[in-house]
């Protein structure tokens, strides 16, 4: 289910479980709000009328929004005001919209080991090993002494041949001759 509440001069979209940050409210950490001005309230594509429908929320933290700065200048009469400003806030954890409560919120249970003092589970019910067991880590190979020849400088290859060719080929092929120019020679203007 969900509902528009207003709070703070604004609106929100809420359902059971969200939480949202809206304008300060009077009120501690883990103390519970009631919201009474819902605008809207619906499931699914249903409406539902929201007389006497109630927005309850849980309190959980008052927190200051973002610092902005407040700068007035006006031009050629040395007139230079700066002020800064951060809202109040407060963040909500919705918990129920009318008699519809949000569902409490799972926390993963941490598998205690076994006491060393019980008993052993017989080898037909024990838990098959996991299949990808830690791998020991291969050794850093080690740097070359700069007076050792390095190991990725290109060794001489022999020239490849190919049927039917003139001449041998070779990994770095030989430029190509330049071409003689189409120009034609300029002529001489004295004669």
């Amino acid at each position: 289910m969900f509902a528009v509440v207003r709070t703070g001069g604004k609106q929100y979209r809420v359902a059971a479980g969200d939480k949202i940050v809206v304008e300060k409210l009077a009120g501690e950490a883990g103390e519970t709000v009631t919201l009474g001005d819902v605008l809207l309230a619906g499931e699914g594509s249903e409406l539902r009328p929201t007389d006497g429908l109630t927005v309850s929320a849980e309190i959980i933290a008052q927190a200051k929004g973002e610092k902005v700065i407040v700068f007035k200048k006006r031009r050629r009469h040395n007139y230079r005001r700066k002020n800064g400003h951060r809202q109040q806030h407060t963040i909500l954890r919705i918990t129920a919209i009318g008699e519809h409560k949000a569902a409490a919120p799972r926390k993963a249970k941490k598998e205690a080991a076994p006491a060393a003092d019980a008993a052993p589970a017989p080898a037909a019910e024990a838990a098959p090993a996991p299949a990808t067991e830690a791998q020991p880590k291969k050794p850093r190979a080690k740097k070359a002494a700069p007076d050792a020849p390095a190991a990725t400088e290109a060794q001489p290859q022999a020239p490849l041949k190919v049927d039917g060719a003139e001449s041998e080929m070779t990994d770095n092929p030989v430029p190509a001759k330049k071409k003689a120019s189409t120009k034609k020679p300029a002529a001489d203007k004295d004669a």
